[in-house]
């Protein structure tokens, strides 16, 4: 299987996952809640939060999607390694919340490197394909 099969196989998993994820935030924030990692529900009006957790998930999905579909893979590369920040910080919101660990680390921790890793094989992969630049026409003396 060649390197961009793999590239953009994993993308894609990438991409429906955080789709899927962000919208049971969005649709049932307090049976999604849970599995996030924190030990325990909001209190007050706190469980306005996880639909804008909801919400980020479904816009950074559609981002990475429009970038697959429309073939931008260099810059695919780039948004997944930016976007691998937001798991790492959900995966510090836990920790530091007293969160459970195995969750941090073994669902976003994970899920952070996985997403580095995607975002740099692509950005191996088109490396060499940026077109050269055009070579100036010799001037008539």
């Amino acid at each position: 299987m060649s390197l961009k099969k793999i590239n953009t196989a994993l993308a894609a998993v990438f991409v429906l996952f955080i789709l899927w994820f962000g919208s049971e935030f969005i649709l049932s924030p307090e049976t999604t809640a849970p599995g996030f990692g924190l030990p325990s529900w909001p209190s007050g009006d706190g469980g306005g939060f996880l639909v804008v957790k909801g919400i980020r998930d479904v816009v950074m999905a559609l981002v990475l999607g429009l970038l697959l579909v429309t073939g931008h893979r260099r810059a695919l590369g780039w948004a997944i390694l930016v976007e691998s920040l937001a798991a790492y910080g959900d995966m510090t919101t836990v920790l530091s919340h007293h969160g459970s660990v195995a969750t941090a680390l073994g669902i976003h921790g994970l899920t952070a490197t996985l997403m580095v890793v995607n975002g740099l094989l692509l950005l191996r992969e088109t490396r060499n394909t940026a077109p050269a630049p055009a070579a100036a026409a010799p001037q008539p003396a």
